[in-house]
């Protein structure tokens, strides 16, 4: 089990940082774009590139918190909004924002060479789930030797799974698959419908994904996050929106609007159940509605 964990976070190693907080993309051509033109982004409406079955982020019915953050943006440009719909997995920024179907890519983790990003409007960090009434409740750390002999959901190669292999959680742990279509399967609702049902003990996913998820369909579920793990790797990243490599008077554009409408993004958040984290992933913030 130590060496499949070694290597599923070789090829973590590899695959991370794409997407909010658990996603692959496609090796793209995007970077020869050169410095930006008039006709690069539409100026009709707001042309966002986004995955059609990844509740709780996106949606095609638009009840996902990225698709709230969509309108939002929207409305501060004063455009209609439009999607170009992809599932978010390999080629998805090739066959997207790289084939200039849209404009913008709402939540993709800052310093990822496929896109050019903007400032980073939140940071974010993984997360333990366990059940209200459970002797669990009380974790605070993946070091906790409460944990020990416990069966842990986990998505395979995700970066706690190098902090729950250096602590020996490895050996019980239930995998998730990874890379999915999601319009055909769904870890994260399963991983948290086995913690419902008592096949795990606990869960461990990407708080953007499993926060508005317990605040939604599991109010008997607590959220820890993981913001006292010491050890590398990290587990905590800061979101950005995406656009195309060289376009920087978009890009301009955007960290404007994010910056004089950071309080109201900040309650969106929050108010979808997203957890958010000092930049440093020290520290929980408070939010004020």
């Amino acid at each position: 089990m130590m060496q499949f964990a070694k290597l599923k976070m070789r090829a973590w190693g590899h695959r991370f940082l794409a997407l909010w907080v658990t996603l692959v993309l496609g090796v793209t051509n995007i970077g020869e774009v050169q410095a930006q033109t008039s006709d690069l982004v539409s100026g009709n409406a707001l042309r966002v590139c986004a995955d059609p079955a990844n509740y709780p982020m996106s949606s095609k019915d638009e009840t996902g918190f990225e698709n709230d953050l969509a309108k939002l943006v929207a409305s501060k440009l004063d455009l209609p909004l439009q999607y170009t719909w992809y599932p978010m997995a390999t080629g998805f920024i090739r066959n997207s924002l790289g084939a200039k179907k849209c404009d913008l890519v709402i939540a993709y983790a800052q310093g990822h060479e496929l896109v050019l990003n903007t400032n980073h409007y939140f940071t974010s960090v993984y997360v333990l789930i366990v059940p209200n009434d459970s002797d669990l409740a009380g974790v605070e750390t993946l070091a906790d030797p409460a944990l020990k002999g416990r069966r842990i959901g986990i998505i395979a190669g995700t970066p706690p799974s190098a902090h729950m292999a250096r602590n020996g959680l490895i050996g019980k742990a239930k995998p998730y698959n990874l890379v999915v279509d999601r319009r055909h399967e769904n870890p994260a609702q399963d991983m948290l419908s086995d913690l419902e049902s008592g096949d795990i003990d606990a869960a461990i996913l990407w708080g953007p994904l499993g926060g508005p998820l317990v605040h939604s369909d599991h109010p008997d579920f607590k959220l820890v996050p993981l913001i006292k793990e010491q050890l590398p790797p990290r587990l905590f990243y800061r979101i950005t929106m995406g656009v195309r490599q060289g376009e920087k008077v978009w890009q301009r554009k955007l960290n404007s609007l994010i910056r004089r409408n950071q309080g109201e993004i900040n309650t969106l958040l929050h108010n979808a159940g997203v957890p958010l984290v000092n930049d440093l992933g020290t520290e929980v913030l408070e939010v004020s509605n």
